[in-house]
């Protein structure tokens, strides 16, 4: 199975480097930040590295979604992953086009309030993960899994 990792830094990343025995033995490519944070924990790993900052950055989510298209259809990805933040939104805006199935997981700090990547992403998604069980009032077709980290 390819699977494509999109994710922030920071605690984005962690909460994505925690699904290792999910996506440890598969092929697999990242997407995330240009941060030190990312980088020096990604050694190893194939990475791409998106446009910064995301957040309610216009310019960026233009360019991000264009790297989205250029990714998807270079890596062929079965599955994109992704615990937030916003650079999940112009994958997930895609990747059915691509014919990949996305898998979304809300941040463990989100216990009664929804992200605004969730949100925005929780109609594209395929599978919605949450860790907390009141997420469900929030997105009553998730999946609770319980804390990640």
């Amino acid at each position: 199975m390819r699977v494509l990792i999109v994710c922030s830094s920071g605690g984005h990343l962690t909460q994505a480097l925690a699904l290792r025995q999910f996506w440890g033995e598969h092929d697999r490519l990242w997407v995330t930040s240009p941060t030190a944070d990312a980088r020096s924990r990604l050694v190893g790993e194939e990475v791409i590295e998106s446009w910064y900052p995301t957040v309610r950055n216009l310019p960026n989510l233009v360019r991000n979604y264009a790297l989205a298209h250029t990714v998807l259809s270079d890596f062929k990805p079965d599955v994109v992953l992704s615990t937030g933040a916003a650079i999940a939104v112009p994958f997930f805006a895609q990747a059915h086009h691509f014919g990949a199935r996305t898998v979304y997981l809300e941040p463990v700090d989100r216990i009664t309030t929804p992200s605004l990547s969730g949100r925005l992403v929780y109609p594209l998604a395929d599978q919605f993960f949450v860790q907390w069980e009141e997420m469900l009032a929030v997105y009553p077709e998730a999946t609770p899994i319980g804390v990640v980290l």
